[in-house]
């Protein structure tokens, strides 16, 4: 497979074979070696076969191989051309994210009564394979949560208004349909709401080391040597069930459509099919339950806070910088060759990055552009950017 440097930072795999465009990778040149030696990028050709595909099937610097696409990439497809929804460009931790709390608390507040808050925060966070969360919910209660996210739990006094003002889509994926996601998905949801899982995610106590944008941080209230509590998680068993029952049932309907795919991973529909209107529904209901979940972890970590430093639960601050999920899938418009089309974005282990102005942006952060969050690996460095206009 050829690979041309094509820029700073910024690599090309040429179309080639049934490959519909070319593939496009940001990475550096120590990164790109990486994603050479585990295939990743064998995964952003295979995902340039998908039929309606625009642009360039993209992955983000962090590529690396996963179920499908691989982990970091992103891909458009047209929806009136035909274009698809795959699985495997969303993955099984449908709707995982982070969410950013940032509280009002220096290093120096908080690094005597450390030991006591982390054991604290860990006594207040369900982690590991299965098991329970902070609430379980009773089965009409999962219906309400697929449909309305995490205002369902701002409404049972899960958190507030803010957090919702500051959650992307303010907090709920229009779509949602609860019918399409399976009895066996709703019985693991059930009992995990407000559970952190295994694997790479996480709830960390973090510290702001430095600032390189005094505006857009002022904007999100942050400060060198500032508290914060950062969250790592998705949609725990119920998004898991979800993806497996989807991708058997997308693979008999690619085959059926004679898709010539490389990769039986990459199974899909096109978006209008009852197949793919099928998943988007059971998709966006997944998600919904990702960002009810984030919510109860928050409330849970506020808790914490306020038994170990003898504070009301909010007089620490820890107030939503924002929360915005990485695996997801959503009908978007966009110009494709100078002309508006509705297309279907994937993204998976990447965000959204709105610029300054854009409408969907929340209004403290309209002039500074969307706060993108990259976790850490559970130890290392975790960062918060600022999205911005295509002319900056």
């Amino acid at each position: 497979m050829e690979l041309v440097e094509d820029g700073e930072d910024r690599w090309r795999i040429p179309r080639s074979g049934g490959m519909l465009v070319d593939g496009l990778v940001f990475a550096s040149k120590k990164l790109i070696v990486k994603a050479q030696e585990d295939r990743a990028l064998d995964q952003v050709a295979n995902v340039a076969h998908l039929p309606g595909i625009v642009g360039a099937s993209m992955a983000m610097p962090d590529i690396h191989w996963g179920y499908g696409f691989p982990i970091g990439g992103v891909a458009a497809t047209d929806v009136e051309a035909g274009g698809v929804v795959s699985p495997g460009g969303v993955g099984f931790d449908i709707g995982c994210g982070v969410r950013l709390l940032r509280s009002s608390l220096s290093w120096d507040d908080v690094s005597a009564s450390l030991p006591a808050l982390v054991d604290a925060v860990a006594r207040a966070v369900p982690r590991g394979v299965g098991g329970k969360g902070l609430r379980t919910l009773s089965v009409s209660d999962v219906d309400r949560v697929l449909v309305e996210g995490a205002r369902w739990a701002v409404e049972q006094g899960i958190g507030n208004e803010r957090d919702l003002e500051c959650c992307e889509d303010g907090g709920l994926l229009p779509g949602a349909d609860p019918a399409a996601v399976s009895d066996k998905a709703k019985a693991r949801g059930a009992p995990q709401l407000g559970s952190l899982g295994a694997g790479n995610h996480f709830v960390e106590v973090q510290v702001v080391d430095e600032v390189l944008d005094p505006t857009a941080a002022e904007a999100m209230e942050l400060f060198v040597g500032q508290v914060c509590v950062m969250v790592h998680t998705g949609s725990r068993g119920i998004g898991h069930q979800t993806c497996t029952d989807e991708v058997a049932a997308l693979d008999r309907a690619s085959r059926r459509l004679g898709f010539p795919l490389p990769d039986r991973q990459l199974a899909c529909a096109p978006v209008a099919s009852p197949e793919g209107e099928r998943y988007l529904g059971a998709m966006a209901a997944a998600a919904n339950y990702a960002r009810a979940n984030r919510q109860a972890l928050a409330e849970g970590v506020r808790a914490a806070f306020a038994s170990v430093l003898g504070r009301g639960p909010g007089a620490a601050g820890l107030e939503l910088v924002y929360d915005v999920s990485h695996n997801i899938a959503k009908l978007e418009t966009s110009p494709v060759e100078g002309r508006d089309r509705v297309l279907c974005v994937h993204r998976k282990g990447a965000t959204r990055a709105f610029g300054p102005g854009n409408p969907e942006l929340p209004a403290r952060y309209a002039s500074v552009g969307q706060p993108v969050i990259v976790p850490g690996s559970m130890g290392s460095a975790s960062f918060v950017l600022a999205g911005r206009s295509e002319s900056r």
